[in-house]
């Protein structure tokens, strides 16, 4: 409406002032100008300026009005001729002198201060109060609270000044009271629910907040769900309608997804094709994901792509496009695919702009690009880049756009980002039945001054235990993809029933991260630590501990190790996994100086299967060796000590060879730890289906076996009536019957050991909580047993 007034003006004075196409010889300064109360004659003058010997045209007037309008100072300005001058008549906007909220209460003046646009000192426009009104709306709705009511006031305050107040009836919140699926056959609704971010209102929504009702978090929702399909092979998905009907009695709206899943289609053929003559069909199948016979995956298909569109690169193909082509046969319910290697278009990055970081370096966000500025263009890998820079957590929003270079064959990537916080101060507590309770306090940065470095400090303090630590990491060490970084830390732990002496350690740890492949990680490692052990006074005097322990009492013992880890990870979900595996192998060898030496190794491997319905299946398997080398002796601090962790039922440190010539009465005997392990569990967990899945409440049932044993330490023992010089060395009864050798040896048995029980999972807001039940079902005599088991943590 602006513009077409403007026009209209502009034209009558055209028309009123000159001929039609005829120029004003007079200059600016002779032009009238009235009304203006608080901006300068002058300023209004000098959007009419001309350069020197040029006239004023009706094309420099229309320009002129435009450009005062668009100050937004004006509600009105008409151009007309008096006496052979032009004058121009201005009608000020009022000047806002305060902007202020009333009636809000849930959210607070100052985030609704950086929604609105209106400013004081800034001039009053309808159409800014218009949008603003809108903004402070849709604030509200995304907070679930549709009822909301906004009315902008002006107040005058004279002289041309005014305060603008919005008067707010914030009304009641509306969160989502029920989410249905309509048309799922392959998965739950339960399933379902797990794979989106809205949640059902719930007694716990107020710590998340994620049952609001948001239309922007349903448009996420509906791209999770089509992505969660077309990952299980069910290429026909769609969602026909997405519905959300408002029940007052219950508060909330009830959405409502009507899907249309289609079959599940397997891979059929996978072929590679390529009108690149040179390139190597048989490396291109060698980074493919997909194989025939697989359920077909879109995320397998997508990074398959990514592989050969790399392995094309290196082979210098650098404008080589990899396109997937799909064959569809209903019948069969397969699909067959097809990978064509094109020559793509020659095209060049002749920039690489970074826009929006306020905080992050602009070389962090550069080092996600697998290629620099004047490097061959390649969708593929710019849509790698961005992301690699969304999974970072520095920002709130990734967009990577072209714009056109300086030549037909040049673009400039434009890269847009916001920074969000990234720090964390967490307060958190927790309660196992080891360590008792114990609080922790930590700070810490993933993008330590804007450079993309990690740093944790922590301190922590319990019953039975204290410390603190602090980590540094450099994920991109020596410019490479390889976090490396260090860590430090001190820790002390106090007797209890199941330890019977005090520990304190303090060192620290050198490491190395290098992704091999996507799914295979080599991690590195040295590590250099010095504990020391004490035995109360009385236990000493009184022969209620070790003598294994008795030799190390007071000393300390530096440990310098180096190790590494391997570790392959198909999980589908690490947080919360339901299908895949992992498998890592350990190894340190201890020995390059310090006290000890030892070649310590364990394996771990975990694997998951849905079953029936949501119900998923855990195998895990586990085992372990450490042996010493040189001419040292394993101390008893170099020793696995098991219990709960390998087979629950058991105390910690409940399983394993233990001394039977400490404690009293054959009660409270020391455990001495073994070198050998082995464990297996089988645990089926399914969710508690009466309640909302955001719970995160799951039930299991399980069965542990396992075995610790094959103590290599010294078998010579105090001799209860006498001292040092008086011992009895036992050895030779190992093998043998020990029931009626409670003061004299060492007990120590291959036995499995086995235990069934059921769990309670919670993934609460607080913090993960586990409570297990089991009953141990075969055991050594001198095993000790813990039916219960509660372990868990909160941070707030």
């Amino acid at each position: 409406m602006v513009g077409v007034a403007l026009l209209v003006a502009v034209g009558g004075v055209s028309g009123a002032v000159m001929a039609p196409g005829a120029a004003m010889a007079q200059s600016a300064s002779s032009i009238v100008v009235e009304g203006n109360q608080r901006v300068d004659a002058d300023t209004i003058r000098s959007y009419f300026q001309t350069a020197p010997g040029q006239s004023l045209t009706p094309a420099k007037i229309d320009e002129a009005l435009k450009s005062l309008y668009a100050t937004g100072l004006f509600s009105d300005v008409t151009i007309s001729h008096r006496g052979g001058r032009m004058v121009v008549s201005v009608v000020e906007n009022q000047v806002i002198n305060r902007v202020a909220f009333e009636g809000n209460k849930k959210v607070k003046d100052d985030q609704l201060a950086l929604e609105v646009q209106s400013k004081a000192r800034s001039p009053l426009s309808k159409t800014t109060v218009q949008a603003d009104t809108q903004r402070i709306i849709d604030v509200y709705h995304r907070a679930g609270r549709y009822d909301v009511r906004v009315e902008p006031k002006v107040i005058e305050r004279g002289q041309g000044r005014v305060d603008l107040v919005f008067e707010i009836t914030e009304g009641d919140k509306l969160g989502v009271a029920e989410i249905k699926f309509v048309g799922n056959k392959a998965f739950s609704a339960y399933k379902l629910k797990d794979e989106i971010t809205t949640t059902e209102t719930n007694w716990l929504s107020w710590l998340k907040n994620t049952d609001i009702y948001d239309v922007d978090r349903i448009n996420t929702d509906q791209e999770l769900l089509r992505r969660f399909y077309l990952k299980h092979g069910y290429a026909d998905f769609r969602i026909i309608s997405v519905t959300a009907d408002l029940d007052r009695q219950r508060d909330g709206f009830i959405l409502t997804y009507v899907v249309e899943e289609g079959p599940q289609y397997r891979v059929g053929t996978v072929d590679v094709v390529s009108g690149i003559k040179d390139v190597d069909i048989a490396d291109l199948r060698a980074a493919l994901r997909v194989a025939p016979g697989q359920v077909y995956n879109a995320e397998l298909v997508e990074k398959s792509v990514e592989n050969a569109t790399i392995e094309v690169s290196k082979a210098g193909y650098a404008f080589a496009q990899v396109r997937p082509r799909g064959d569809r046969n209903v019948e069969t319910r397969t699909i067959s695919l097809v990978f064509a290697v094109e020559e793509g278009p020659r095209v060049y990055v002749e920039r690489i702009e970074i826009r929006g970081n306020t905080r992050t370096r602009d070389w962090v966000i550069r080092r996600e690009f697998d290629f620099a500025e004047g490097d061959a263009y390649n969708r593929v890998l710019v849509d790698r880049a961005e992301r690699r820079l969304r999974n970072l957590g520095y920002f709130k929003d990734v967009k990577i756009t072209n714009e056109p270079g300086t030549a037909p064959d040049r673009i400039i990537l434009v890269v847009t980002v916001e920074d969000q916080p990234t720090g964390e101060f967490s307060v958190s507590g927790g309660y196992s039945t080891t360590d008792g309770f114990i609080g922790e306090v930590a700070i810490s940065e993933k993008n330590f001054l804007g450079r993309g470095q990690y740093v944790r400090l922590a301190g922590q303090l319990g019953e039975n235990v204290q410390g603190a630590d602090f980590s540094f990491t450099e994920p991109y060490f020596l410019d490479y993809r390889m976090a490396a970084g260090f860590d430090l830390f001190w820790k002390t732990t106090s007797a209890t029933s199941y330890s019977q002496y005090d520990t304190e350690t303090a060192g620290g740890t050198l490491r190395v991260a290098l992704p091999l492949t996507d799914e295979l990680t080599l991690g590195l490692r040295y590590m250099l630590s010095q504990k020391e052990i004490s035995v109360s006074f009385e236990d000493e005097v009184y022969n209620d501990v070790s003598w294994a322990l008795l030799e190390i009492n007071n000393e300390s013992i530096l440990t310098s190790a180096v190790g590494y880890t391997l570790s392959y990870n198909m999980l589908d979900n690490n947080k919360n996994p339901s299908n895949g595996y992992l498998l890592e192998l350990k190894q340190d060898f201890a020995g390059l100086g310090g006290d000890t030496n030892y070649i310590r190794t364990t394996f771990d491997a975990r694997y998951y299967m849905p079953v029936v319905g949501d119900a998923v299946m855990l195998f895990r398997g586990q085992a372990g060796n450490v042996s010493s080398w040189g001419n040292e002796d394993l101390r008893i601090t170099d020793n696995f000590f098991k219990g709960p962790d390998l087979v629950r039922g058991f105390a910690p440190n409940g399983i394993g060879p233990r001394d039977l010539a400490s404690g009293q009465f054959g009660e409270d005997m020391d455990a001495l730890g073994g070198t050998m392990f082995w464990g297996a569990t089988a645990e089926l967990q399914f969710p508690l289906s009466f309640l909302p899945k955001d719970f995160g409440l799951k039930f299991a049932v399980f069965a542990d076996a396992g075995s610790l044993w094959d103590y290599q330490g010294n078998t010579t023992f105090r001799n209860i009536n006498g001292w040092e010089d008086n011992l009895v060395d036992c050895s030779a009864l190992r093998s043998s019957s020990t029931q009626g050798l409670a003061n004299v040896c060492v007990a120590d048995s291959d036995l499995i050991r086995s235990s069934a029980g059921i769990s309670l999972i919670w993934q609460s807001p607080f913090g993960p909580l586990r409570f297990d039940y089991a009953w141990a079902l075969t055991k050594e005599w001198y095993d000790e047993v813990q039916e219960f088991r509660f372990s868990g943590g909160t941070s707030f």
